[in-house]
């Protein structure tokens, strides 16, 4: 069995919006005054202040089983107002790596408190517009949760494409095995498959090209 050290990757991920008001990351904030935790198990978001006491918590709606929300330590990079619709009247974007994620507000507050969106965190319109007049460009955002973006499944097949913290894991795993040689940013592209042909081929498991059950019991991922 393989013992690999989890090596922790994060790529900015960069986008622009039109036609909205908005501020865009230029500059990293050059002191970490506050940061935002969000436990998915709780399902709440909680601005803390650089001590890591808590000065306020709102209630989040998360993910849904098929569209997980991130896991991992990022930044905002992103701010936007009035917004309106789905995204309530403000956005907070994330700079994760593999897709468009943020934190924003809602116009159905019958799902806060479910995991109900699309990966992204949707709060009460009143609760965004407190934490957005709190938070800067570069303000840490850590998001904990179960790896496979809910508690209750306990691993996901990983097939050309797939995207996610978890395909980011694998690849960090294969690069500390020295299988992978690209970016961990958490496509499951072309090279990504070739690293886990290798790695299949080297471990004398099956050789599938896609990342199963089995594979991720070798990595030490799952149990």
């Amino acid at each position: 069995m393989l013992r690999i050290l989890l090596i922790v990757s994060t790529v900015c991920y960069w986008y622009a919006l039109g036609g909205i008001s908005s501020i865009v990351a230029r500059e990293p904030i050059a002191e970490e005054k506050i940061s935002v935790y969000i436990n998915l198990w709780h399902s709440r978001l909680y601005l803390k202040n650089k001590d890591g006491e808590v000065l306020s918590a709102y209630p989040i709606a998360a993910g849904a089983k098929d569209t997980p929300s991130p896991i991992g330590t990022f930044r905002i990079i992103h701010k936007s107002k009035n917004w309106g619709g789905g995204f309530g009247s403000r956005w907070l974007g994330l700079n994760v790596s593999w897709g468009t994620y943020g934190i924003h507000g809602t116009n159905r507050p019958e799902t806060i408190g479910t995991f109900a969106s699309h990966g992204c965190f949707r709060m009460n319109n009143q609760d965004i517009e407190k934490l957005y007049d709190k938070v800067s460009i570069g303000t840490a955002v850590i998001i904990d949760g179960p790896i496979m973006g809910h508690d209750h499944i306990t691993y996901r097949i990983l097939v050309p494409g797939s995207r996610g913290a978890l395909t980011q894991l694998v690849q960090n795993r294969l690069k500390a095995a020295g299988y992978y040689h690209g970016v961990c940013h958490g496509k499951f592209n072309r090279q990504t498959e070739r690293a886990v042909i290798r790695f299949q081929q080297k471990e004398g498991l099956k050789v599938t090209g896609q990342i199963q059950f089995e594979d991720l019991c070798y990595l030490g991922i799952i149990e």
